[in-house]
């Protein structure tokens, strides 16, 4: 038998999920539209800022767990955050900018995004740190 908190978690990170993909997917097109599609400036974006995002709110939550219910850190970590950042989508633009761009421009897309990732993930751990 489904107990209520399983319930209530999977409705939260279904909630969750489906503002974090409808974010991406709407992002994405917002980018395409401004900037073009030779580089994957959406994703790009993405990435970085859910990375920065997922270090800050993670962080933030830890320290205000009395605060935080654990279905809004469902909600917003695993649901949102889950679906909103993509990585799989990351891999797949880098073999798309290695067959159809420069190697150069591969590389810097497929490098800054894991480099600037975990920048911005230790940036939002420390921006959360001071918000205490």
């Amino acid at each position: 038998m489904i107990q209520q908190t399983e319930i209530r978690n999977c409705i939260a990170i279904s909630l969750g999920a489906i503002a974090g993909a409808l974010s991406r997917y709407y992002l994405t097109l917002w980018f395409s539209d401004r900037f073009g599609v030779s580089f994957p400036y959406g994703t790009f974006f993405i990435n970085i800022s859910g990375c920065f995002a997922m270090g800050f709110f993670t962080t933030f939550a830890l320290n205000n767990v009395t605060i935080i219910s654990s279905e809004v850190r469902l909600l917003v970590a695993t649901g949102f955050l889950g679906a909103y950042t993509t990585f799989s989508t990351y891999g797949l633009d880098t073999v798309g900018l290695l067959r159809n761009s420069t190697i150069l421009t591969a590389t810097f897309y497929w490098a800054g995004s894991a480099i600037l990732g975990i920048i911005c993930v230790q940036l939002g751990v420390i921006l959360a740190r001071l918000w205490r």
